[in-house]
């Protein structure tokens, strides 16, 4: 991977954070992740916290943690688009497809797809993320919105921060439910005993909630309808696995039972239009796969 550095002069006292992201194609996550990286420094000293303060004429270096920045390349790769105007585009994504580069993942992403396909994307999530407002996991499948406009991508991002958004899921789970409705609120964040997953914590994490809604139970599995009231990382596939009915198929959560991932469809979003102003609602129908299993 090629050598990455950049040097900026400061010319007012304000947040690191800030100051990077205002004056670069950085986003603010970006830098939080240089800095957690231990990429950033000032006059030479590691810095440690985003809300660092920087002051006039500070040297600024960024070294060695965007390089990922450069490699969001267009792909000429087939993508399912539900609907599309000036301001924003629905996507159904498959199931199989990252949502944005990350290391070991610079080439299939939906964004190499969005890039190809459309010229103007927001850019508030920085050049690896352009239109990206939310994401859905790699193996599920369902409804995602892109923003066209950073004017587009604030109005949603706040809206999804405040729970206007209304996003519904389908999910296979193991074993039988009784209860018609279960509703979950329980903290989540980082594993402390594995980084890669996440889990439900006092310590480190942040409130989550999800109503969980029966739709069919059979002996051994029930499909069941998720709404989201946050949306924390994986957050339906940890509480679930909480409660001991993980997701069928999910092979981080559950046990893993074919090459299509776990059985989660996103399967409804409903939201208020940035520009008009009108309330949208958008629906698409799970893949054969979500009901082709054996357990």
């Amino acid at each position: 991977m090629k050598s990455f550095k950049k040097i900026l002069i400061v010319n007012k006292k304000e947040r690191i954070d800030k100051y990077i992201a205002k004056n670069s194609n950085f986003s603010r996550n970006d830098i939080k992740k240089g800095i957690e990286n231990h990429a950033i420094f000032v006059n030479g000293i590691l810095v440690r916290k985003p809300n660092f303060i920087v002051n006039k004429n500070n040297e600024i270096l960024i070294n060695n943690f965007v390089k990922k920045e450069i490699n969001a390349k267009p792909e000429n790769i087939p993508i399912d688009v539900v609907y599309e105007d000036e301001d924003i585009i629905i996507i159904n994504k498959k199931s199989g497809m990252i949502v944005h580069p990350a290391p070991g993942h610079n080439t299939g992403t939906l964004v190499n797809a969005l890039l190809y396909r459309f010229k103007n994307l927001s850019n508030i999530n920085g050049l690896i993320r352009p239109g990206i407002v939310h994401r859905i996991d790699k193996d599920t499948s369902g409804l995602l919105v892109v923003a066209k406009n950073n004017e587009a991508h604030k109005f949603l991002a706040e809206e999804i921060k405040k729970h206007k958004v209304k996003r519904v899921y389908l999910a296979w789970i193991k074993g039988k439910i009784n209860n018609e409705i279960i509703h979950i609120n329980l903290p989540i964040g980082r594993d402390p005993k594995n980084r890669q997953k996440m889990s439900v914590q006092k310590q480190n994490s942040k409130n989550a909630i999800t109503h969980i809604y029966v739709e069919k139970i059979f002996e051994n599995k029930t499909l069941v309808r998720c709404e989201l009231e946050t949306g924390r990382t994986h957050q339906i596939r940890v509480h679930l696995s909480y409660i001991k009915h993980p997701i069928i198929g999910d092979p981080t959560y559950g046990t893993k039972i074919d090459d299509f991932g776990q059985r989660l469809h996103a399967l409804k979003l409903k939201f208020i239009h940035p520009k008009t102003k009108k309330e949208l609602e958008f629906k698409v129908k799970p893949p054969i796969e979500f009901e082709n299993f054996k357990i």
